[in-house]
């Protein structure tokens, strides 16, 4: 029945569907964001030169910042029950170490540019830093109105991580009740299947749905066959659909009068809502091109093994996943066949059993391996947080003694490894005392090395950062102290020395010390 009945909605709309016309370029010309084919595009200019010269914000109110009368200051008003979704976060104050008043001083548009500017492939400490303000529970700044601009970039940079189901959660609790809330929330779900509890959300509130084509399938993921395709073909009387669009979603809701012909061209940019559309008619697409949060639709067991592992490896070295995932993937059977990824698990697999059997040389023979294949996969500190405690609890000698030290040093654990480490040479005994939050002495030669002894030394802190931590902008700040970190790592000392000296000085000293190490065991540029 319900075939016959989507067949005849279908049927004449049937004619020209036989394939799907590519997107029109993006009539800007500008290149696309990560998440253009979530929302609006979100701009990534140098977070370092937003306003007028480097490190000053431009917040488009003409005002001075202080006041210089009595004159009573435009207040900014909403109403009651327009409740901002701004203040939700995953990580309270006593477990960032954060302030509530993290945004309270900024501009709501400038601190939301700032996130979209800011890296994805960069060192570990400063994703983590980044993910840390993401999650933050904290006050809005005091100018934001109702709409959550700052809520959803956070998570539109969550979503460009590729940490699904934490922007899930912040999403949840926001009860998405507004098209662009809803938009993000729906293409999370159809990533992480959890469409079927979105889509009876639409189904109870109608005027969420961010397109026709989201109501059609959600129509028909809900059972009502008939209403979906008749939903469709009214759009397509209307024109209320593309030609691509109309397409895709008459093949879905009745394949088999469309069986014979070609496949649908395969879009330039295709949403999570055409990616599970057509993952519903046969025809699923790659996840390799596609931004990072695709991956997660690889990780399903459903997938082969080696997409699997792959799309484990792209989330694994950005933290969006947890690190036993990826092991859990390296270990899960024998390859069977050779190169890129098939080489990095055997030598997990290796270093796995190597490790089961307790002895220190059989693990100091497969150390090597498998540290050079975390690097090619550049998922070094994923290793180190699984592995460091078992390789200090075992009497290695030699460069594995020393290998097994650096990955230590990767770890959350690294003060602990340096204290309990006896250095072999100068290199070593530099990193200890980075560990430690010391300068190193004699102080190194090398650009970056001494950039951080300066740093560790007691180099104050940028006044124009420090100027905004006393205006409540102490998130705003943090952000621009990450791009300065950025842009010391890519080759300017100056800046490195200042970013660090920030950290330091707002009780940032586990990142500071981190990051610190990171950059001389890892050796690459963000």
């Amino acid at each position: 029945m319900r075939a016959l009945l989507v067949s005849l909605a279908l049927a004449i709309a049937a004619p020209g569907l036989a394939q799907e016309a590519p997107p029109p370029p993006d009539p800007t010309g500008r290149p696309l964001s990560a998440i253009d084919w979530l929302s609006e595009s979100v701009r990534a200019p140098d977070p370092l030169a937003i306003g007028q010269g480097r490190g000053r914000v431009t917040t488009g109110i003409d005002e001075a910042p202080v006041a210089t009368d009595a004159t009573a200051p435009q207040v900014t008003v909403m109403p009651l029950g327009a409740a901002s979704p701004d203040p939700i976060g995953l990580l309270p104050s006593s477990v960032t170490g954060l302030p509530r008043t993290l945004w309270a001083g900024s501009d709501e548009t400038v601190v939301a540019t700032l996130i979209a500017a800011e890296l994805i492939e960069t060192l570990p400490a400063m994703r983590d830093l980044m993910r840390m303000l993401l999650l933050a529970e904290a006050d809005p700044p005091r100018t934001a109105g109702p709409d959550g601009t700052l809520f959803l970039a956070r998570i539109d940079k969550l979503l460009d991580l590729g940490a699904l189901d934490p922007a899930w959660e912040m999403l949840d609790a926001s009860d998405p009740d507004s098209p662009p809330l809803f938009r993000r929330y729906l293409d999370v779900a159809l990533l992480t299947g959890r469409e079927t509890r979105a889509c009876r959300l639409m189904d109870e509130r109608p005027e969420l749905a961010p397109t026709l084509s989201a109501r059609i399938f959600c129509l028909a993921h809900i059972g009502d066959w008939p209403a979906a395709a008749l939903t469709l073909n009214t759009a397509r009387v209307l024109g209320d659909v593309s030609p691509a669009e109309e397409a895709l979603l008459a093949r879905f809701l009745d394949p088999e009068l469309f069986q014979g012909l070609p496949p649908l061209t395969v879009p330039e940019r295709p949403t999570p809502l055409g990616f599970r559309l057509r993952e519903g008619i046969g025809e699923s697409l790659s996840t390799v091109g596609l931004p990072r949060a695709f991956a997660h639709a690889d990780l399903r067991p459903i997938t082969g093994w080696k997409a699997r592992l792959e799309a484990a490896e792209r989330l694994a070295r950005v933290g969006a996943i947890d690190d036993t995932v990826l092991l859990d993937l390296y270990t899960l059977r024998q390859p069977a066949a050779s190169g890129s990824v098939w080489d990095r698990a055997e030598a997990i697999q290796a270093f796995d059993d190597a490790l089961q059997t307790g002895r220190a040389e059989d693990v100091a023979a497969a150390l090597g391996p498998a540290w050079d294949a975390m690097k090619a996969a550049r998922t070094e500190t994923a290793f180190a947080r699984l592995f460091a405690a078992e390789l200090a609890a075992l009497p290695l000698e030699g460069r594995a003694e020393g290998l097994a030290y650096r990955i230590g040093l990767l770890s959350d654990s690294y003060e602990e490894i340096a204290l309990d480490h006896t250095p072999a040479n100068a290199e070593e005994a530099m990193l200890a005392q980075i560990a430690l939050g010391q300068p190193p002495e004699p102080a190194p030669q090398s650009q970056p090395a001494l950039a951080i002894h300066t740093a560790l030394a007691g180099a104050p802190p940028p006044e124009r950062l420090a100027g905004m931590v006393a205006e409540d902008r102490l998130g705003e700040a943090i952000l621009r102290a990450i791009a300065l970190f950025d842009s010391g790592v890519a080759g300017d000392p100056g800046a490195l020395t200042e970013a660090l000296a920030f950290f330091r000085a707002v009780g940032l000293e586990d990142t500071a010390r981190r990051a610190a190490l990171q950059l001389i065991i890892l050796e690459r540029a963000p």
